[in-house]
């Protein structure tokens, strides 16, 4: 379900009681060990972090008007999500995959960018903070336009 919500406080205040918690926890982990340059706003109906227009220019090329989302949280009907743009393949992926099963009995529900928690007492806060430390804005802009570039050259 895509929130209509035009600020973060809207969209927190817009979630079901059993959702509120765990979306603020998740938001507070990510605040906290973002790396500087990443803002927070709320884009395509979510909690999400991107790279400012001040930073990247083009901004996101499906959407260029819009800021480059590199991490975002939601309250889907069924599950809670996060977003992360460059966890889905190379070393971060391993890394992710390592750490959450050492904090986790519960198999990966994961597709993309996008990981998927059912319960809130199945998402691992303090992992999604780490997560969220591992990449500066540098190296997301960069990773970001060598994956644009890439499926360019294989059209």
């Amino acid at each position: 379900m895509q929130s209509k919500a035009k600020t973060v406080a809207e969209y927190l205040k817009s979630l079901p009681e059993d959702r509120k918690k765990i979306i603020s926890d998740l938001r507070n982990a990510i605040l906290k060990n973002l790396p500087k340059g990443f803002e927070e706003t709320i884009q395509y109906g979510m909690i999400t972090y991107v790279v400012p227009h001040s930073l990247y220019k083009p901004g996101y090329h499906v959407t260029p008007t819009d800021a480059l989302p590199f991490m975002s949280l939601a309250s889907q009907k069924n599950h809670i999500a996060v977003y992360h743009m460059a966890v889905y393949e190379g070393a971060l992926h391993d890394w992710f995959v390592k750490e959450l099963a050492k904090v986790s009995d519960k198999k990966l529900d994961m597709g993309k960018s996008c990981i998927r928690f059912r319960k809130p007492d199945d998402v691992p806060v303090k992992l999604i903070g780490a997560l969220a430390s591992k990449m500066t804005v540098k190296e997301w802009i960069s990773m970001y336009e060598e994956s644009v570039i890439n499926k360019r050259k294989q059209k």
